[in-house]
């Protein structure tokens, strides 16, 4: 008698086992997690659509969070800009965080804006919310360090979404002591394709001012 054999394997659309699905997940600390890599203001569909929730639902925690966050005097806020929402510091910090900068265009580069510069170098021109991508956090803050430095600089934009590119600098190859890109070392194979994470960037259309405010980011530099 044949029997037919019995596959405990999940199907290919079932998360692993020990995971939680997207629409599972606490709906506000999934928003702050997600809010803390965007690029550009994101929508509240597209937010949605990320974590599986109704508009309604989503557009109702954003207004919670902002509210918290201004009842608590938080040196961010959360706002809705543009049709989409993002972090910023909060005006009144915006000196605090010049001057962080600032001071910092004269310290060594730190192992963050070291592993951000290598990103941007061998994956170039690439968008800041690629590179957070890659890493894994927020590198608002680091990218805006490494322009400050005068390592890396706009290269235009991205075709398909708008999003701000990215690239290193003659400066970059005079301090690294290359005559151009072909003398970097082979890294590239560590380094995930472009495509391999664009499906993690939250891509929209391009507002940056670097002489605003910066956004909120981790502290890293």
């Amino acid at each position: 008698m044949t029997t037919t054999a019995t596959n405990d394997r999940p199907a290919p659309d079932e998360p692993p086992a020990g995971t939680l699905d997207v629409g599972e997940l606490d709906l506000r600390p999934a928003l702050e997690a997600v809010l803390m890599v965007v690029d550009e203001p994101v929508t509240e569909e597209h937010l949605a659509k990320v974590l599986q929730r109704p508009r309604r639902a989503i557009g109702d925690a954003l207004r919670e969070l902002s509210d918290e966050y201004a009842r608590r005097g938080s040196g961010f806020e959360l706002r809705l800009v543009a049709g989409g929402w993002r972090y910023y510091t909060r005006p009144e910090y915006a000196a605090a965080v010049e001057t962080f900068v600032l001071d910092g265009q004269q310290a060594r580069l730190t192992q963050a804006a070291l592993e951000t510069l290598a990103v941007v170098a061998y994956r170039q021109p690439v968008s800041r919310s690629r590179v957070s991508a890659v890493r894994g956090v927020n590198c608002d803050g680091v990218m805006r360090t490494l322009l400050q430095r005068g390592l890396v600089e706009e290269s235009g934009t991205e075709p398909e979404t708008g999003a701000i590119l990215y690239r290193t600098t003659n400066y970059f190859l005079e301090r690294m002591g290359l005559r151009g890109l072909d003398e970097l070392p082979e890294l590239a194979p560590f380094l995930p394709e472009a495509d391999a994470v664009e499906a993690d960037s939250l891509e929209g259309v391009p507002s940056f001012d670097p002489d605003a405010p910066d956004p909120i980011s981790t502290t890293e530099t």
